[in-house]
């Protein structure tokens, strides 16, 4: 199965038809569109059902194969990549999904900074590892992402160690929680830099929207974004859902 091809939401003809290697690794689109898919593909019922007795980390294989095929990253380290991820949480269904008061809980905070966004993070993070192994950037990536707090240490904890990549995270002095500050700063891996800057969330965006936008900057520097606007952490979310729509299920 070839995989999904992706286009910018500006419609530029130069960013459209980009594989999933490609949008990941940048980003955010060069005509300051999002990443979208081409085509979704559909899954029968049939086929969930098949699902129903996985793990997470297989569910989570099946989810993303759908869209990221063999030409782009062979099975094998498609569930490699998976599966370390998954490793991180604490807790061995990665995303449980509790009973309280008759109602069904989906938990999103078992992973290493608590945030909903470390299921998309981790998984991020091990996505540019492989492409940086295998041929993409020169083997060179600079992160730089905005945060008001959960982004900035979840990015962070997907992206320490990892070879090859700088990760600069903005956030606003003295408006993010004393704990986000914490799990930001004391991070002391070599490759994760934190910058504190007088002014707000949105100034620390500004200026990373401008840094994507010139295109020499982005070029030499071989930027690379980690926000939301990265289509790999959209896929990566998706997989939680198939998740608690099948333990929901499973009792109803």
């Amino acid at each position: 199965m070839s995989s999904v091809t992706y286009s910018s939401t500006r419609g530029c003809e130069t960013q459209k038809n980009l594989s999933f290697r490609d949008v990941v690794m940048r980003g955010l689109a060069h005509d300051r569109g999002l990443f979208v898919p081409d085509a979704l593909p559909s899954v029968s019922i049939e086929e969930i059902e098949s699902w129903r007795s996985l793990s997470f980390p297989d569910l989570a294989i099946e989810v993303i194969s759908k869209f990221v095929g063999e030409d782009q990253v062979p099975r094998d380290k498609l569930a490699g990549i998976v599966k370390r991820s998954c490793a991180s949480f604490r807790a061995e269904d990665v995303t449980p999904v509790v009973e309280v008061d008759g109602h069904a809980i989906l938990e999103l905070f078992h992973g290493p900074t608590f945030a909903f966004k470390d299921v998309a993070l981790q998984m991020l993070g091990n996505f540019f590892e492989y492409f940086l192994e295998t041929g993409s950037n020169g083997g060179r990536l600079a992160v730089l992402g905005a945060t008001s707090g959960d982004t900035g240490s979840a990015a962070i904890y997907g992206l320490r160690g990892k070879k090859g990549i700088d990760c600069i995270i903005l956030y606003p002095h003295g408006r993010v929680s004393e704990i986000q500050e914490r799990q930001m700063t004391t991070v002391p891996d070599a490759n994760i830099h934190c910058v504190a800057v007088d002014g707000t969330f949105d100034d620390c965006q500004d200026l990373v929207k401008a840094s994507f936008n010139d295109k020499e900057f982005r070029d030499r520097v071989k930027l690379g974004a980690v926000n939301s606007i990265n289509w790999c952490r959209v896929l990566a979310q998706t997989t939680y859902y198939f998740w608690s729509y099948l333990r929901v299920t499973d009792k109803h």
